[in-house]
């Protein structure tokens, strides 16, 4: 009984020690997304981003077929909201996508490719928490469709042509600065 508790007051007070380095860790540099992280951080990150993202979506299939017309409709609503994030291209580089931490994913790479359709329809439809990515399921089966047109032209963007480049440039919210006068 005794090792037990030796073994856990030492379990208790290395934990202690762990916690008040991190918190002296931030304390002292800040939590600023300017500075790029550094490995310990990135890996911490990247492990809960992947925890964050329910088992059981891993096995989800899109029920959408790919088509000509869900990849349109895809294009469009990612146009319209992720592109401001996630640029038109998919690369996150944007204004928005570089002043995050952490930074909006190149999603034409591996990381996101990778990724099941059933992984990538969770992450739009619940979001991830402490990154800038927002939950945009609502609940209904418009939200559903819309998610799985998403991950159909997620899956396209390594192989985006100019020409939906473009199209998509006409599709991208406008700010109302310019309208004023």
């Amino acid at each position: 009984m005794r090792a037990v508790l030796k073994a856990f007051l030492l379990l208790l007070v290395l934990t202690m020690a762990a916690g008040a380095i991190a918190v002296w860790y931030f304390v002292n540099s800040g939590v600023s997304a300017r500075e790029e992280p550094g490995r310990v951080e990135k890996l911490i990150a990247g492990r809960v981003r992947n925890m964050a993202v329910a088992r059981r979506a891993k096995s989800l299939t899109n029920p959408i077929e790919y088509s000509a017309e869900a990849i349109a409709a895809g294009r469009a609503h990612f146009a319209d909201h992720c592109a401001t994030c996630h640029a038109n291209d998919g690369s996150g580089d944007t204004v928005m996508g570089r002043g995050m931490w952490p930074k909006a994913p190149d999603m034409r790479l591996a990381h996101t490719q990778n990724l099941t359709d059933g992984e990538l329809f969770w992450i739009i439809e619940n979001g991830v928490r402490f990154t800038g990515m927002p939950a945009w399921g609502r609940d209904s089966d418009e939200s559903r469709t819309a998610s799985w047109h998403l991950v159909h032209f997620i899956r396209r963007l390594p192989r985006l042509t100019p020409e939906e480049i473009a199209e998509m440039e006409t599709l991208n919210p406008k700010s109302p600065a310019p309208h004023k006068h």
